[in-house]
């Protein structure tokens, strides 16, 4: 009987090492992602997320639910908030039928820049100092009839003051109101990666786009705070179907603060 049982493993692992001899070569170079995916089970994995807090376009009507530090550090919230299966990217979602906050009618899935690692709401001047944001992200989709998602943005006081703002295939740089502020392409394509750059300084804001200055926003103001994610410019009003399935969202991949 010991020999039987011998024999009997020994064909199994002849077996075995044939069938991985003939494994294809697309198998053997995704097992390294597979293997990172089951390391990282949190955004904060992926990006810095210490002085940043989360809206989530769930939660009560005008009372989004918010996540802050320390549990940021720990969170994940799928289909909304979620790293990818690569462990290199953030996932931000928000449906036009998601809950807004009480000062605006679209919905978000948004980072807001803190302090004191989280604990305090940033708020800057643009005529004290320097400050930066850099984010590396890619529209990914586009809520139906009205396809409009911002991805990153300053934001001062109750109001955003410069965003980029994909408007079906055109990407504008805004200022204040005026949503078609500056064209930066008129041809992007959904996944197409790229850096968004904001430096605040003298009272002015530069805007690059893969670290081409494309326009400067004029603003003097001194409560102002960056947001990265994916704020859906459209709702149940306005762009059909009203459901989960309709939604906004923007992988980012990087994201930098800097003030100096």
């Amino acid at each position: 009987m010991p020999g039987t049982r011998t024999c009997v493993l020994a064909g199994i692992t002849a077996a075995v090492s044939t069938a991985a001899l003939t494994l294809p070569a697309q198998a053997a170079t995704s097992a390294p992602h597979e293997r990172a995916a089951a390391r990282c089970a949190y955004p904060s994995e992926v990006l810095d997320l210490s002085n940043w807090k989360l809206t989530l376009p769930t939660g009560e009507d005008e009372d989004p639910t918010e996540i802050r530090q320390p549990k940021l550090a720990t969170f994940s919230a799928d289909p909304w908030f979620k790293v990818n299966a690569a462990c290199d990217a953030v996932r931000f979602r928000a449906a036009v039928n998601g809950v807004t906050t009480g000062g605006s009618s679209y919905p978000r899935a948004e980072l807001r820049e803190m302090t004191e690692d989280g604990s305090d709401e940033a708020a800057w001047s643009t005529t004290d100092g320097k400050h930066t944001l850099v984010v590396t992200e890619a529209f990914t989709a586009l809520p139906k009839k009205k396809p409009q998602v911002v991805g990153a943005q300053v934001h001062g006081g109750d109001d955003d003051v410069t965003v980029f703002r994909l408007d079906g295939s055109k990407l504008y740089i805004t200022d204040g109101d005026d949503s078609r502020h500056h064209l930066v392409t008129d041809d992007y394509e959904l996944g197409t990666e790229f850096e968004a750059r904001f430096v605040a300084e003298d009272g002015e804001i530069d805007v690059y786009y893969n670290g081409d200055l494309q326009t400067t926003i004029s603003h003097d103001g001194d409560t102002n705070y960056f947001k990265a994610g994916a704020y859906t410019q459209a709702n149940c009003d306005n762009s059909d179907p009203c459901s989960a399935k309709n939604y906004g969202e923007v992988r980012i991949s990087g994201i930098k603060v800097t003030h100096s």
